[in-house]
């Protein structure tokens, strides 16, 4: 996606006089840094039993999203795997079924080593058709390398959690800055019958 040029900021070199070559200033920067820690007010968050808030565009597990067909939207076209620096993704790829006339292929297996994986997004940027999605669950267990290793039915099953409990709406539309960058958009509210107030609106 290319960006407009009111979103490109073009940076010039600083010259370094004989005070910053001596890297004092960044030197005392630090130690101010360091400094305020140490008086400002700490705050715990009593985890697990108080839950992080965590941004929208966090970078949590990976999920498939479905189509409006419940089918997978994915088209093996390999662009995720190929610029995955972690070389985490593997799809193997199959003709799709004779009722599937939007496309020619689908993902018979597609897995994600999510231990490999350093969630930087950039599957998510490079898939065409935003068939691939990371999500805000963040809290990834398993007993073994094998259960963290996720496979078709498992990222699909992702999605469903995930959208069922709304806490990851699917994305319609990429932000100014990647299919990430900024927040989904919050669904409308359903109005309630005609005359009905709502419990909590004051009187």
């Amino acid at each position: 996606m290319a960006l407009a040029d009111a979103d490109v900021k073009w940076v010039q070199e600083p010259k370094l006089g004989l005070f910053e070559q001596l890297y004092l200033p960044v030197v005392f920067d630090g130690l101010k840094t360091t400094v305020t820690h140490m008086f400002s007010k700490k705050v715990t968050e009593q985890y697990p039993e108080q839950e992080p808030t965590l941004p929208p565009n966090y970078r949590g597990v990976h999920r498939l999203n479905r189509d409006a067909e419940d089918r997978v939207k994915c088209v093996a076209c390999y662009m995720c795997a190929t610029a995955c620096p972690a070389h985490c993704i593997d799809i193997v790829a199959a003709p799709a079924p004779a009722g599937w006339k939007d496309r020619e292929k689908y993902p018979e297996t597609f897995v994600i080593d999510e231990l490999r994986c350093i969630y930087c997004g950039m599957c998510e940027e490079a898939c065409p058709v935003d068939a691939i999605e990371l999500t805000t669950l963040y809290d990834l267990t398993g007993y073994s390398r094998e259960q963290l290793i996720f496979d078709k039915e498992k990222l699909l099953s992702v999605f469903d959690a995930t959208t069922q409990a709304g806490t990851d709406p699917v994305r319609t539309q990429a932000g100014r800055l990647g299919p990430a960058s900024d927040a989904p958009p919050v669904p409308p509210a359903i109005p309630g019958p005609a005359g009905g107030g709502s419990a909590g609106a004051a009187g």
